[in-house]
């Protein structure tokens, strides 16, 4: 698969059909700009700051996007809107339709999200998928699917693990991960985190 990007992408520079510098820059942005690292951020000031929280809550683009919250905006991250994860409620995000996701905050879709099981049975049955990505909730705990479109994108805020007081926003954020913020996960433990790190 290397090779064969490889080779498109020499094959359209020498066509004179991409522009090499343009194509820096959109890998630059990919690797380092957006992605999830994005959406922990978020998270993570939502977790220690009650302000931005409820900033977040009742306006996500402009606590996400504007320069007084994160500055993270741009292409498929217009109109965001944030849902909170609590023991009685779980939210979980799909686009029965294609793929409309929030890419400044978490970057580009997996190839999961993208694929017609998931986007029906998220729908269908709701707490099957979830046990499929190991997530077993409590049977009390109400599961609310929202079905993403181009017009608006949805950023889950997980319920903040326990253990974590006096953690720092950069600490917290390592427990953001991709799938909490789409709902078919929650954030990490830290103990689950400590794992995490030994392994690697």
């Amino acid at each position: 698969m290397d090779i064969r990007v490889r080779a498109l992408e020499t094959l359209l520079i020498d066509k004179g059909y991409v522009d090499p510098a343009a194509l820096d820059e959109l890998v630059d942005t990919y690797e380092h700009r957006v992605g999830p690292h994005n959406g922990a951020r978020v998270v993570a000031r939502a977790w220690t700051d009650p302000t931005y929280r409820a900033w977040l809550l009742a306006d996500a683009t402009a606590a996400i996007g504007s320069d007084e919250g994160f500055g993270f905006s741009g292409r498929q991250g217009e109109h965001m809107v944030a849902l909170e994860n609590t023991p009685q409620l779980h939210n979980m995000v799909v686009c029965t339709l294609c793929s409309c996701y929030p890419w400044p905050v978490l970057g580009l879709p997996p190839v999961w999200y993208k694929s017609a099981p998931y986007r029906s049975r998220a729908v269908i049955d709701p707490r099957g998928v979830l046990a499929d990505f190991g997530l077993q909730l409590p049977t009390q705990t109400e599961i609310r699917v929202w079905d993403s479109t181009a017009e608006i994108r949805y950023l889950v805020l997980p319920m903040r693990p326990d253990g974590t007081d006096g953690w720092s926003e950069e600490q917290l954020a390592k427990l953001v991960t991709r799938d909490s913020m789409i709902g078919t996960g929650v954030a990490l433990t830290p103990q689950a985190l400590a794992a995490q790190q030994a392994s690697t």
